[in-house]
């Protein structure tokens, strides 16, 4: 691969190698040859201020390998990030290519309906996170700001904002659960999206995260579905033991991405 890679990791957990918030992907991609970093920035940040913290890490990375430019692979929230840090940030030169897995570019329906409530008794739910997120290590927590960026109108102005820039080259997955019954993990987020948007991961349905050079809704082996936290591995196991054309071990999907963007000369 002509450039390195970077793992821009998503909302509510940081990608610290203790807790290892991309699981054996970042292993099995160095295995295979190519070189890998990790963003760094905060869990419940805003995309602002995430980025700007994603921007020093991509700095780092450039010059610790000699490089022009990175290809960042970004999971769920960490998309928006990548997207601002290129569009706004003035990064667009450093990036080659930005792929999204499961990145709520459209914002959420689900999101949308929650907000009502009133606002007072969602910013004190938000402030006690950020409490919570400032003792794990983030240095500015924003779980209202953060929160904010997945409403549907919100996201609407944030593409008006943060256009693709023509010399990156953009990709983005969907992925579904079969059923609530997929993920014990996810089984309620699950239903709840369901009820407002039909199929999804257990966060996010395809039309919410839907972008450029969009690639589908990627299924397992079993069709027992991929959930918002298989897509970066969080069992460190295999989906299923059967394989076919479908993903039975979601680092084989980190590897087939890599891969066409080395043959793209990326």
């Amino acid at each position: 691969m002509k450039y390195p890679i970077l793992l821009v990791h998503g909302m509510g957990f940081r990608d610290d190698r203790k807790i290892g918030y991309w699981g054996r992907i970042p292993d099995v991609l160095k295995n295979n040859g190519y070189i890998v970093s990790t963003s760094g920035q905060d869990s419940n940040g805003s995309v602002k201020s995430n980025a700007l913290q994603i921007s020093e890490s991509l700095d780092e990375v450039l010059i610790a390998n000699n490089a022009d430019k990175v290809n960042i692979i970004a999971h769920s929230k960490g998309g928006l990030e990548a997207r601002y840090l290129a569009s706004t940030l003035g990064y667009a030169d450093k990036i080659a290519s930005i792929t999204t897995l499961s990145t709520p570019h459209n914002g959420s329906e689900t999101v949308d309906f929650f907000m009502k409530i009133p606002a007072p008794i969602i910013k004190a739910g938000c402030k006690i996170t950020d409490l919570w997120f400032k003792i794990l290590g983030d240095k500015t927590p924003d779980t209202y700001g953060a929160i904010c960026s997945l409403r549907t109108n919100d996201a609407r102005i944030f593409n008006e904002q943060n256009p693709d820039i023509d010399t990156i080259f953009y990709q983005s997955y969907a992925f579904v659960m079969k059923n609530a019954r997929s993920d014990v993990f996810m089984w309620f987020t699950n239903r709840v999206v369901n009820f407002f948007e039909g199929e999804n991961d257990g966060l996010l349905s395809p039309k919410s995260v839907k972008w450029t050079n969009f690639k589908g809704v990627i299924r397992n082996s079993y069709n027992r579905g991929i959930s918002h936290c298989d897509e970066v591995d969080m069992r460190r196991r295999r989906l299923s033991a059967k394989s076919d054309e479908n993903i039975s071990d979601i680092t084989d999907l980190y590897l087939q991405i890599s891969r066409n963007l080395e043959k793209a000369g990326l």
